[in-house]
Order: structure tokens, then C-alpha cells, then sequence
């Protein structure tokens, strides 16, 4: 019997042993997933965090006594124009790791020469000594001398780099008297400035219709900057700076900054590559950033953020990177210093070895340009250009009226400002969740003190999992329900569903007090559970009430139409609101937060009513007094449950709403929530990108805020109980 029994002992000791090791491998399993997880997630987060740096990759030495004329992407098979002798251009390649002639472009002596760039593409301006003006792209070049060393003929190659050779004529009067000139253009209009004795001649021919032509005459001018990509000019005149726009008479000159009396070589303007935005030095150590501004009607400039230089130390170059917000800035102290494109901030400075003249970007690598060599460096960590500035305060971008905080994305190579900031993602989650908690934190609770305290015993076991069921039902499944029925239902229902919230409270007293003397009538079996469906019958009839005949109503009395003034005061449609979202993410949110309240409430022990009872307190100051005080703990941590859940949701939010990043606090304004945001752009993001990087620091957000969330509701929880069961 003995050893029987201590075999029984030692096989549940085993059995217990080995419970124990699973019971531990599966736990340490969960933890070891979630440092996993939360590992990924900062590892894919951390690059926005580093200094961003350069690396020497080659250093090619030029030709003796030529000169970099236009840059090109020598690594990525692009040709790079020098400057060489008896009246020609060479074009040099990057070949066997060496720097090789690829063909020399020749012209007549009497022929002037030049070169000139957009958005990484170059081309040659040829003037003939009569004044044709002829731009001819630099790969249209490199594709004819490839056909030629193929013995191909040279007329075969493609029509699209045919076409984009631009060709038009200079008046004799203007181009016989001229003492230099300059040439820009964008993908719509090419501009060449006359500098003449008299003044200068501005020629503008459009592209898309080369037969439209628009001359401009300034007497009595300095200097003339082209920004073809805005379709104005930058006129210096006696100190000041004016903006003159192509579409305007040569008078209309608007005054955009005034310096003290300077010679012309101290005033420095720089533009970026769409002409949207220039940097201007003014002979101090100030540099200013000045981007396209709307107003009203108008395009014009502003000044916008100031970075400051060292002492004596003069702006060279300034290039914009193709997909990220960093500007390399080069001064003549062999400085380079990378900027944060909208926030003007200096994030890194770096100090050359050799002076440079120029510096262009090509993808993650930065070539620079001297009399003797090209550099190229491989940029390290730039999405660490990225600040707290950036991200959170608002900035004045290109093309707006004002500062503001705006979400708007890029994956293209096209030299746009990337908006980046967060802060309309996290006002748009929580602008829902706290709405979605104005919804469902008074039916949820109210549903959970009438069963657990207020409802028969029966009654309560099939109303609980009968609201319990609903927490099973998938988000998607709502958001799907909202999207297709709610939403279009939202702009003639608003007004209805308002009334009904502000009416139904006042609706259920007067039903509570009309309920009872009713019941004592009933049936005894009828009795029970009455108040349940006279309250059901009242809501219903208020239903109805607030869709048929509210609306008609209230609009006759105050004489306003309330469908059209919302429809002028929202830029969302209105079934794209926020107020919309709220009532689908209430809904979803409430059974969780129902049968935490509702198992807190039923768990208050019957003692303690009991003894409230005997001491001749009603029902509603046991509730008010004992129930709610002791389950408050229970209560405060499903409210703060159900909130983290809501922060939390995806598809309703990614389906009912317009998704538009507003930073916005307005009920009937559209929304973006940062979870719908990664759902939408994470699976278009380049990888390791700085747009990659950030969706992963929006994701390290979302967790750390769930997770605060939920360790508050249970410290909350905790002593919130501790507290009540010593009172």
C-alpha cells in the first residue's frame, strides 16, 4: 500500500516537474517573442537616430587644364561635360574603374558653348554666332556615338530624346551686343538671359508649344536669376531684391528683401532643382531659406528658417537630395554641412580636404569638383537628417500659405519636399479613441451595472454572453458594416443620431418613472424584466422620432439648413468624419469594456449590499455608494482597456474613414490613425529608406503607448482596490 502510494506521490511529482518546464518553455517562449519584437523594432528605428557622414570612394583625376562643366553619375553610366580645347566639349565615362574619354562635342569657333542641368539630366546649349539657340541633351549625344561605333545609323535612335532637343532663335539686335548670357530651364520652359550695355533681354520659350515665346526687357538691372520651375525671376536692383513673374509686365515688380549697399559679388542666390525654393547670402554669415508661397490668388516668395555660417565664410553650392529632406551646402572654407531641408536644421559638418567648387547628389552618393580631380564620397546614415523638429512642430513647406504639420509621403526620385510629421497621425488616434470612449463608455458601463446588479439572475445569464458574443465579432466585419452602410447614411442621419444621444438620457428617466406603476399591473411573470423592454420601447420610439421628424424640426427653428453648413464648414465628405468613425469604433470597444465593468460589479460580495440594505439604503445608494465604490478599480481599468484597444484598431479605422492626415480636433474633419497609416504605406515603403524608418518609429509609438496605457490600468486597478478595501 506504502510503495503503491509512493509511486502515485513520485509520478505526480513528475508530472508536476515536467507541467512546470512546459508551463516555463512556453512563457519564456512569449518573452523571448516579444524582445524579439520589440528588438525589430528599434533596430529598423535606430538609423533615424545616427549622424549622418560621408566615405571616399574614388577620387578621379581630370584632364590637365580642363575644367568640370556639368556633372553627371559617373558610376551609374552617366557622362560627366568638361570644358577643353580648339572650340569643343569633352564627355567623359567611368570605365575599367578609370576616368575615359567617351567623344568630344565639336563646333565652330565662332559658336559659344555651355551646359546646364535639371534634375540629374544634362545637356549642351550651343549659340551660333547668328544667335540659334540649340539644347541638346547629353544621354542623346552619348546614345548617337554609341550607334555610330556600332556602324548603326545615328537618325535611329529613340523619338523621345529626338523630341527633347530644344531649338529656337535670338534677336540679332540683342544677341550682336550681348556681353555674357545664362541659360535655365525646367520641364516646361527654357529661359536665356541677354546681359547687354543696355540691359538685359530674358527670352522664355515653351517647350510643349515652341512656337509661344515671351520676351522681357530690364534696363537698369544688376543681376537676373531664372527659376524656370516657378516661372518667375529674381531681379537685383540697387541693393533690393525684386520677384518678377513670366506672366506679368517687366514693371510689376514685387520687393521681396532690401539689403545695406553691397557690390554684386556679395549677394549669393541659390536655387534648388524645381525652383521652388532658394537660398540667399547677403554678405553676412546669415544664410535664408525663401520657398513658394500662396497667397490668395498669387505665387510669391517668404522667408521661411535662417542658418547661420562662420565668420568670413561665403555659400558656394547648395544641392538637394533627390528622395531625402538633406541639403549639402558647401562654403568656401572647405566645409560641408548637411541641412535638414524643411526645418533648417544643421545636423552634421563635415571638413573637406581639398576645396571644392561644385557638389552634385547621384542616389546615396555625393560627387564634388575641383580644378584637379572628382571626388566621390558615399553617404552614410542620411535618415538621420531626420529631427524632432521635423516630426513634430510645424513647418512651412513648398507651395503653402503657412506653417503646418502635414503627412505626405514620396517614393519617387523627383526632388519633392517629403512631409514627414507625425503629429496629424497622433491626433487622428486620438481624436477617435477619445471620441469612441464618449460612445461606448456609457452604453457599456450602463449595460454592465443593469446586468450585473439592477437584472434577474436568469436574465443575466443570457444577456452577459449574448454581449459577450459581440467582442468575437471581427473588426473588419464593422468597419465593412460602416463603410458600406453608416457612412452613406451619415450625412442624412447626423443630425438624427445627435438628437438621439442628447435626448435619450432624459427619455430613460421619464421611462423609469412611467415603468413601475405600469409593471405592478402585469402579469407576475411579465413583471420581471419589464424595465428592459419599456426602456427598449422608448429608445425605439425615440429612434424614431430623431429620423423622421427632429431634423425637419430644428431646422425650421433656427432657419439654417444644417446638411449644407456642415458641408461648407467640413473639407471631408461627411460620412467620412470623425464622429462616424467614433460610432463604429464605440461600437467595437464596448463589449470589451462591458464584461471587464460587468465581472468588477458582479464581484462586489453580497455581503456588503446586504449590509447596505440593512441599514435602510435604497438600491441606487447601494449602487451609488458601495457597488461602484469597491468595482471603481475594475471599472477605470476596462475604461482605460477598452481606450488602449481603440488606439490600437486598424481596419475600422482604415476602412470607414477618408484617411486624409488633418491636424485637426474637429468632430466633422477627416482623420488618419497612425495604425491605418502603417497599413497603407508600410507595404509601398523602400526598404531601409528614411520613410521605412520612420513607419517603423511610429510603429515603436503605437506599442510604447498601448503599453503605458495598459501598465497604468493595472497599477491603476491595484490601488485603486487597495485603497477601497482599507476604506
Amino acid at each position: 500500500m506504502t510503495s503503491y502510494s509512493d509511486s502515485i506521490n513520485k509520478k505526480r511529482q513528475r508530472n508536476d516537474k515536467w507541467g512546470r518546464y512546459i508551463v516555463t518553455g512556453f512563457g519564456g517562449l512569449v518573452l523571448l517573442t516579444l524582445v524579439i519584437l520589440i528588438s525589430h523594432l528599434v533596430s529598423q528605428a535606430l538609423p533615424l537616430a545616427l549622424v549622418p557622414n560621408i566615405e571616399k570612394e574614388h577620387q578621379l583625376a581630370l584632364p590637365e587644364g580642363s575644367q568640370v562643366e556639368s556633372a553627371g553619375d559617373l558610376l551609374g553610366g552617366q557622362l560627366v561635360v568638361t570644358n577643353g580645347e580648339d572650340c569643343r566639349l569633352s564627355l567623359y565615362g567611368y570605365k575599367r574603374h578609370d576616368f575615359a574619354k567617351h567623344h568630344d562635342y565639336i563646333r565652330p569657333c565662332d559658336h559659344q558653348l555651355a551646359t546646364t542641368s535639371l534634375m540629374g539630366e544634362n545637356a549642351i546649349v550651343d549659340i551660333s554666332a547668328g544667335g540659334q539657340v540649340r539644347v541638346v541633351p547629353v544621354r542623346s549625344l552619348a546614345y548617337r556615338s554609341v550607334l555610330i561605333a556600332n556602324n548603326s545609323d545615328p537618325l535611329a535612335q529613340p523619338s523621345s530624346l529626338v523630341s527633347s532637343t530644344i531649338s529656337f532663335a535670338l534677336p540679332g539686335e540683342y544677341w550682336s551686343q550681348t556681353t555674357s548670357w545664362q541659360f535655365a530651364f525646367s520641364s516646361k520652359w527654357a529661359a536665356i538671359a541677354l546681359h547687354t550695355p543696355s540691359g538685359t533681354f530674358i527670352r522664355w520659350v515653351n517647350q510643349l508649344n515652341p512656337t509661344q515665346m515671351i520676351d522681357k526687357f530690364f534696363a537698369n538691372v544688376d543681376k537676373i536669376h531664372l527659376l524656370p520651375g516657378a516661372q518667375m525671376m529674381l531681379v537685383e536692383k540697387e541693393a533690393h531684391l525684386f520677384l518678377s513673374r513670366l506672366f506679368e509686365d517687366e514693371s510689376q515688380l514685387s520687393l521681396l528683401a532690401s539689403f545695406e549697399k553691397l557690390s554684386r559679388n556679395d549677394i549669393a542666390i541659390l536655387s534648388l532643382e524645381k525652383d521652388r525654393t532658394f537660398f540667399l547670402q547677403d554678405g553676412t554669415n546669415q544664410v535664408t531659406r525663401w520657398v513658394l508661397h500662396r497667397d490668395a490668388n498669387t505665387l510669391d516668395f517668404i522667408e521661411t528658417y535662417q542658418f547661420l555660417l562662420n565668420a568670413d565664410e561665403r555659400l558656394i553650392d547648395i544641392k538637394e537630395h533627390a528622395s531625402i529632406n538633406v541639403v549639402a551646402a558647401l562654403t568656401d572654407k572647405r566645409r560641408l554641412l548637411f541641412i535638414n531641408r524643411v526645418s533648417g536644421e544643421v545636423v552634421t559638418t563635415i571638413d573637406l580636404p581639398e576645396p571644392m567648387q561644385s557638389i552634385s547628389w547621384f542616389g546615396n552618393r555625393l560627387y564634388g569638383y575641383n580644378d584637379d580631380s572628382i571626388y566621390i564620397w558615399r553617404a552614410n546614415n542620411l535618415s538621420g537628417i531626420t529631427t524632432w523638429r521635423s516630426l513634430f512642430a510645424p513647418q512651412h513647406y513648398e507651395g503653402y500659405t503657412e506653417a503646418d504639420t502635414v503627412w505626405q509621403t514620396t517614393n519617387a526620385t523627383d526632388f519633392q519636399e517629403a512631409k514627414f510629421s507625425l503629429t496629424p497621425l497622433i491626433i487622428g488616434s486620438l481624436k477617435a479613441s477619445l471620441l469612441a470612449l464618449f460612445i461606448a463608455i456609457p452604453v457599456a458601463i450602463g449595460a454592465a451595472i443593469y446586468t450585473a446588479f439592477f437584472a434577474k439572475e436568469r436574465l443575466r445569464h443570457a444577456l452577459k454572453p449574448a454581449i459577450e458574443m459581440l467582442e468575437a465579432v471581427p473588426s473588419v466585419l464593422i468597419g465593412f458594416i460602416a463603410a458600406i452602410w453608416l457612412a452613406p447614411m451619415a450625412e442624412q442621419f447626423l443630425f438624427s443620431f445627435a438628437f438621439f444621444l442628447i435626448v435619450v438620457p432624459f427619455v430613460l428617466i421619464a421611462v423609469a418613472f412611467v415603468q413601475r406603476p405600469v409593471a405592478d399591473r402585469l402579469p407576475a411573470k411579465l413583471r420581471r424584466g419589464a424595465e428592459l423592454g419599456f426602456a427598449l420601447l422608448g429608445v425605439f420610439i425615440l429612434g424614431f422620432i430623431s429620423v423622421v421628424w427632429a431634423p425637419e424640426w430644428f431646422f425650421s427653428l433656427i432657419n439654417v439648413d444644417g446638411f449644407d453648413m456642415l458641408a461648407a464648414e467640413s473639407d471631408s465628405p461627411i460620412g467620412k468624419t470623425t464622429i462616424v468613425v467614433a460610432i463604429a469604433l464605440g461600437v467595437a470597444i464596448s463589449p470589451s469594456i462591458y464584461s471587464i465593468a460587468e465581472d468588477a460589479i458582479g464581484g462586489v460580495p453580497d455581503e456588503l449590499k446586504h449590509a447596505s440594505f440593512a441599514l435602510g439604503a435604497t438600491r441606487l445608494q447601494t449602487l451609488k455608494y458601495i457597488v461602484l465604490h469597491v468595482a471603481f478599480p475594475g471599472i477605470m481599468a476596462a475604461i482605460m482597456l477598452g481606450f488602449g484597444r481603440a488606439f490600437g484598431e486598424t481596419m475600422i479605422v482604415l476602412m470607414v474613414t477618408g484617411n486624409t492626415p488633418i491636424s485637426s480636433w474637429g468632430l466633422i474633419e477627416g482623420l488618419r490613425a497612425l495604425t491605418a497609416n502603417l497599413a497603407i504605406e508600410l507595404p509601398e515603403a523602400d526598404v531601409s529608406s528614411a520613410h521605412y524608418q520612420i513607419l517603423f518609429f511610429t510603429a515603436g509609438i503605437l506599442f510604447v503607448f498601448t503599453f503605458v496605457v495598459n501598465t497604468i490600468a493595472e497599477f491603476t486597478r491595484q490601488r485603486l482596490r487597495s485603497r477601497s478595501y482599507y476604506e
